[in-house]
């Protein structure tokens, strides 16, 4: 999926969107201190973190673009995973304790494929007690981290795909983070459940999942190994998609360091406009561009062209004449009913950008 950075205009301040690859070992808050080191600015977040262990698709928010990370979290991401099956650690991952472990026959992947089927579709899912989810202000991990278990309320999210690579026994440790394809496409014969050889102590799964805001796929592994009466951990996790930013987009923390040494960072940033390009734009006129920067809500009347289709209480992107972003807006009606719409109808001002 390749994006559009023709939009960029010399000399202008750093305020966009980069894509980064998060190594393994590194947190995402040290991935942005990083950045923050290279490109000498303190405006720099993030829009989801990723585990320590995890690798993958960090989007970073450099300057203005710190005020449209709301949006861009919340995006559909893809992952590309190891599920574990034969044993359940305590926090659902291969960095925790083992908790439980299998001794008896594994299920047979006819069994396997079936359990994860039943995980595509919209869901609910208690956080980990090891995340960065906060109850009464307090991270669940650092109660976690006190030998306190905090009762947490089941939260929804949707599983649009979930694609089985390969499944084979567990070979040696735990696995290293599965790179850029090199998962197997060719699942592996397990035995059966009547017979066709001993069973092998751990099965790992390898899967490419889709999924919304707030998914923990280690979760995902952890209530699948319990489904299936085995356990089951993360053994890996690669995220290569967060919305329209891939992987082969993403430049590791060398690249970045040599961009930021030749001046040259500006070549891989997105701007606003760009980073957001998957929402319906309205081109506004100059009078509704110098209104929205004093709080005043677009009329329709103000509205030049659109692009897109989307429906009431949409979020839209408001483009100046030149196609710079000055802001994000709510729609009272569909994409249909805005050209019928009454002069009074008004695009309500959700942010403010110019």
């Amino acid at each position: 999926m390749n994006l559009d950075l023709t939009d960029r205009q010399a000399g202008v301040a750093l305020d966009g969107v980069l894509v980064i690859n998060k190594p393994a070992g590194r947190t995402s808050h040290d991935v942005v201190a990083r950045a923050r080191t290279l490109l000498g600015l303190h405006k720099v977040g993030h829009t989801g973190t990723l585990d320590p262990a995890a690798t993958g698709v960090l989007v970073l928010c450099l300057g203005k673009a710190t005020r449209i990370a709301e949006y861009l979290m919340n995006m559909d991401k893809a992952y590309r995973a190891v599920l574990r099956l034969g044993v359940a650690t305590d926090t659902q991952d291969a960095t925790g304790t083992v908790v439980g472990r299998v001794a008896e026959t594994l299920p047979d992947q006819a069994a396997i494929v079936a359990a994860m089927d039943r995980f595509i579709g919209r869901r609910q899912q208690v956080p980990p007690m090891y995340s960065a989810v906060k109850v009464q202000g307090v991270p669940l991990y650092k109660a976690a981290r006190a030998g306190r278990t905090v009762s947490r309320s089941p939260r929804e999210f949707t599983v649009h795909s979930l694609e089985i690579l390969s499944i084979s026994p567990t070979a040696g440790p735990s696995p290293a983070t599965v790179g850029v394809g090199e998962a197997p496409r060719v699942p592996v014969a397990l035995p059966n459940a009547t017979g066709g050889g001993p069973s092998p102590a751990m099965v790992d799964v390898t899967f490419d999942v889709i999924c919304s805001k707030g998914t923990y796929v280690r979760t995902i592994c952890a209530d699948i190994g319990e489904l299936l009466g085995v356990g089951g951990h993360l053994a890996s996790l690669e995220r290569r998609r967060v919305g329209r930013f891939c992987i082969e987009q993403a430049l590791s923390l060398d690249e970045l360091a040599g961009l930021a040494d030749r001046g040259a960072v500006e070549t891989r940033l997105y701007t606003l406009a760009a980073a957001l390009a998957d929402l319906p734009a309205l081109h506004v006129d100059r009078d509704a561009v110098e209104g929205l920067r004093h709080g005043v809500a677009v009329p329709v009347s103000r509205i030049v062209s659109a692009e897109g289709a989307w429906m009431a209480g949409a979020f839209v992107r408001l483009l100046s004449p030149e196609g710079r972003l000055v802001g994000i807006g709510k729609a009272p009606c569909s994409a249909e009913e805005l050209k019928q719409a009454q002069p009074a109808t008004v695009i309500k001002l959700e942010k403010v950008l110019a």
